[in-house]
């Protein structure tokens, strides 16, 4: 698993070791020499939109590393103070300045070679007026067969896409959930 490592207790400053802890959990964990805090580290929330008007989807054009110039559903780092709805509406604002309505989470992407989970909520788009931010080179619809499949960002887009549009070819949306090695 990636992990960057905790070398300095966040309470005082101390080292920190790698061990289990003495409560009886089963994980090593880092723990302060000086302090004993245990410090735990959790996955990293990814919270975002699959935005659709009939039958496309928007996808934005990565103005940022990792993978500049890639297309990716608009999404980003949950924030703290903020839910999971609220921060897929704030990345789909900042990336594609989309009008939208949110409708109901889609996908939940596990990554645990990452650290990370990854939330989609469908969003009905109101209109295809789009002002992407910064971080967005272009935001455009394309329908199923006009997906740019090679140049999509990250898998979880990739498996998230390939199952919005199987639900729509059903005429009905579940909640997905998957593992990505």
């Amino acid at each position: 698993m990636f992990r960057s490592p905790i070398k300095h207790c966040r309470n005082c400053g101390a080292p920190v070791v790698y061990r289990l802890p003495d409560d009886g959990d089963t994980r090593e964990r880092a723990i302060c020499t000086a302090c004993h805090t245990v410090h735990y580290e959790n996955p990293l929330n990814v919270v975002g939109t699959v935005p659709y008007l009939g039958e496309r989807v928007l996808l934005c054009k990565r103005n940022i590393e990792p993978r500049w110039g890639k297309w990716t559903l608009p999404a980003g780092f949950m924030e703290l103070g903020e839910t999971a709805l609220q921060g897929a509406a704030r990345e789909t604002d900042e990336e594609a300045g989309a009008h939208f309505q949110i409708e109901g989470l889609f996908s939940v992407l596990s990554v645990p070679r990452v650290g990370q989970v990854h939330l989609f909520y469908r969003a009905r788009l109101l209109d295809e007026q789009f002002a992407p931010g910064h971080e967005t080179i272009e935001a455009r619809l394309f329908s199923e067969a006009e997906v740019p499949w090679e140049e999509l960002a990250f898998r979880t887009v990739r498996e998230t896409l390939l199952r919005f549009f199987a639900d729509q070819r059903r005429g009905t949306f579940g909640v997905h959930s998957v593992d990505i090695d």
